[in-house]
């Protein structure tokens, strides 16, 4: 039965997370980018909540990042659009995919949709299973962060924090506390502290653990994405630089 689920879900979902935007060059001038992808529905619109909730974790988890923005994709070749795909898969065969992720787990250079079941919770699903049966339609605010630029990178970084959906995970600045039960450790391991960076003490290690990610493949442990060809690199760097500024750094 999960073969087939399996088989049915990878035409839709195989990476998490997280790269239409790219960031370019952070220039001298102080502009933002938004998605402006809810612009076409006035806010005076009426959604259903069921819907609009959907779309908002939608963000939130960084889904956006590798499906593109209402599920449109174009992130990458290796993570399909979910904005046909969506509306043909069944309730459980979704509930499956977003729980127990999707994709090879073994190999770094392709994306990988994490094991979620750990993290985004029943009522959750519910909502993400409404938005996609809904053809992820546009909903007001249910949007990517904006991210600044000509700010530094650090400022930059702390957006895409947000917008790659890792405080869901690390915490806000990095401190953790998201429980991994059958993890090692039982816990989704903070960014912080003397144990991080003594592990992660130059630029190239914190880098090289966001592109590759820390996928064991077993649901219910709790998976980091690969990250490598969705993330511009100029994106990482930011995120590293703004890593760097949480404690014991």
């Amino acid at each position: 039965m999960f073969a087939a689920v399996i088989a049915a879900g990878a035409a839709l979902l195989i990476a998490v997370g997280v790269g239409a935007w790219a960031a370019g060059h952070y220039s001298a001038e102080t502009v933002t980018v938004g998605s402006g992808a809810a612009a076409t529905v006035p806010s005076s619109a009426q959604v259903d909540p069921n819907v609009a909730a959907g779309a908002h974790t939608f963000v939130q988890f960084a889904c956006a990042q590798c499906h593109g923005d209402q599920g449109k994709g174009g992130v990458s070749p290796d993570v399909p659009a979910l904005d046909v795909a969506g509306k043909t898969l069944t309730a459980a065969q979704l509930r499956h995919i977003i729980d127990h992720g999707l994709g090879v787990s073994s190999n770094p250079t392709k994306p990988y949709m994490p094991v979620w079941g750990a993290v985004i919770s029943t009522r959750q699903v519910n909502y993400l299973i409404a938005y996609l049966h809904a053809g992820l339609p546009p909903v007001p605010d249910a949007t990517p962060p904006v991210v600044p630029t000509g700010q530094g990178t650090v400022v930059a970084g702390g957006a895409l924090y947000v917008k790659y959906g890792c405080i869901n995970c690390h915490g806000p600045n990095g401190l953790g506390g998201v429980p991994n039960p059958l993890s090692p450790d039982k816990t989704i391991p903070p960014l912080s502290g003397a144990d991080f960076f003594g592990e992660f003490n130059t630029d190239a290690k914190i880098a090289d653990v966001i592109r590759s990610g820390s996928v064991i493949g077993k649901a219910p442990i709790v998976s980091m994405p690969h990250w490598g060809g969705i993330i511009p690199a100029q994106d990482i760097q930011a995120l590293v630089d703004y890593i760097k500024t949480f404690k014991s750094s």
